[in-house]
């Protein structure tokens, strides 16, 4: 018995290494899927952190090397885009929504400066990609296709001959609001001004349908995501959003728009944001807001001691963290109620500092997929959420365009002839 007791031990420490070395099945499906299918995101940040902290200059932050371990860290580099297999990424031209007027104007054009010096600083590893097609041929070509992504309407000061030198520039998208209402559009982060799209917003739709630039309805109140799909004759996309079912901050999809999504073509790309994905994180978010305003209430010009305070209060009330299959869940629900031909991936990577676990970087596109592969996706599927959603999407997009194009020439519609003069604001 002794002996073959002594054999068994043997036999499983001899097991243990080989069965550490198994590759994953699942992540086994994903890298073959990869290598035909570009992986598209919708939305990373990496402009406006360049312009925050490296002056805007491209050539402080070094994209070839590890950047996890610059202070601030970030999400993204070459190397791990790479290890990522991304194939395709939207770099997002965001301003600030309290940025507004022609210095808004201004803020765009030298964001969709900075995206495009930097495709230019690694063309081994970029190119700039304008269509579908481009998206294709450069990820056959080996490189990461770049596409330039406004987030923010407030960037084209009332104006559509604005709006269509962002397109003439590159940008390929344009969310219609940022974090605040624009003079024709209400947000899902602000109280509702408009209920929904001015006159003067479904233009805007309709100018961007005859150009070809996605309407991206992340950041948009409900009532503005139903109103542009009403208005919308080409798909349109949420560049970073998540299911409102699934995680109930407003910045996400409600069900009842979901389920529009199939007679437009639309896709959702989710996003990888905690308080977004999580309902326990963002109910600690909330908290630990309330409890800095309280610190700093009770410690008036001593900020030192009320920061100090809040990291006792963060050490004892630990923030929790969403996780990659909380993700998966998202993903899972826009399926169900939209249809696996209307989800996608937009991680909004060095946008946010609240990033699931398993989800850290650039790098963890495959895990995600992988995920998805062992709850039974097909590789047909994984395709689809990885880039062939969003290529369908823009290609009905150009296609729209060209139809459009033949109709009618560019709008001259302005906000004053189509809403009105503009009411003064309320007094408090």
């Amino acid at each position: 018995m002794l002996k073959s007791a002594a054999l068994a031990l043997v036999l499983v420490a001899s097991a243990a290494p080989v069965l550490a070395q198994t590759p994953d099945p699942a992540m086994a499906r994903v890298r073959a899927v990869l290598r035909t299918t570009p992986l598209i995101d919708g939305h990373n940040d990496v402009p406006w952190h360049l312009r925050e902290h490296a002056d805007g200059r491209t050539d402080k932050i070094d994209l070839s090397r590890d950047t996890s371990r610059l202070d601030p860290p970030m999400h993204t580099d070459i190397p791990r885009l790479r290890a990522g297999g991304v194939g395709a990424q939207f770099w997002s031209v965001y301003v600030p929504a309290s940025t507004t007027g022609p210095e808004a104007v201004e803020a765009v054009m030298t964001q969709i400066d900075i995206a495009r010096r930097l495709v230019a600083r690694y063309p081994a590893h970029f190119e700039m990609a304008y269509t579908a097609d481009d998206i294709v041929r450069i990820h056959k070509a080996g490189r990461i296709a770049s596409l330039i992504g406004m987030e923010g309407g407030h960037g084209i000061d009332n104006s559509l001959p604005v709006l269509r030198s962002f397109y003439a520039a590159g940008a390929r998208y344009m969310t219609i609001t940022h974090s605040a209402n624009t003079d024709w559009a209400d947000s899902a982060t602000d109280g509702p001004a408009h209920g929904g799209l001015t006159p003067f917003g479904k233009e805007i739709v309709r100018e961007m349908n005859r150009m070809g630039m996605l309407v991206d309805l992340s950041h948009v109140s409900a009532e503005t995501m139903k109103d542009a799909l009403e208005v919308a004759q080409a798909p349109v996309i949420f560049s970073h959003s998540s299911a409102r079912a699934v995680g109930s901050h407003p910045r996400n999809v409600p069900d009842e728009v979901l389920r529009l999504l199939p007679r437009n073509g639309g896709v959702v790309m989710v996003t990888f944001v905690g308080v977004f994905i999580s309902d326990e994180e963002r109910a600690w978010a909330a908290t630990a807001n309330a409890e800095e305003a309280r610190l700093k209430a009770l410690n008036p010009g001593d900020p030192k001691k009320a920061e100090a305070e809040l990291d006792a209060w963060k050490k004892a009330n630990p923030r929790p963290r969403a996780t990659l299959a909380q993700v998966a869940d998202h993903i899972e629900h826009i399926r169900k109620v939209a249809g696996v031909d209307h989800v996608g991936l937009g991680g909004d990577y060095d946008g946010t500092d609240t990033l699931p676990v398993g989800l850290e970087g650039v790098h963890t596109y495959p895990s995600l997929l992988a995920e998805l592969a062992r709850r039974g996706w097909s590789d047909q599927d994984l395709r689809k959420i990885a880039g062939e959603n969003l290529l369908r999407a823009m290609r009905g997009a150009e296609a729209t365009a060209r139809r459009l194009q033949a109709e009618r020439p560019a709008s001259e519609a302005t906000i004053e002839a189509l809403d009105g003069p503009k009411k003064p604001a309320a007094k408090g």
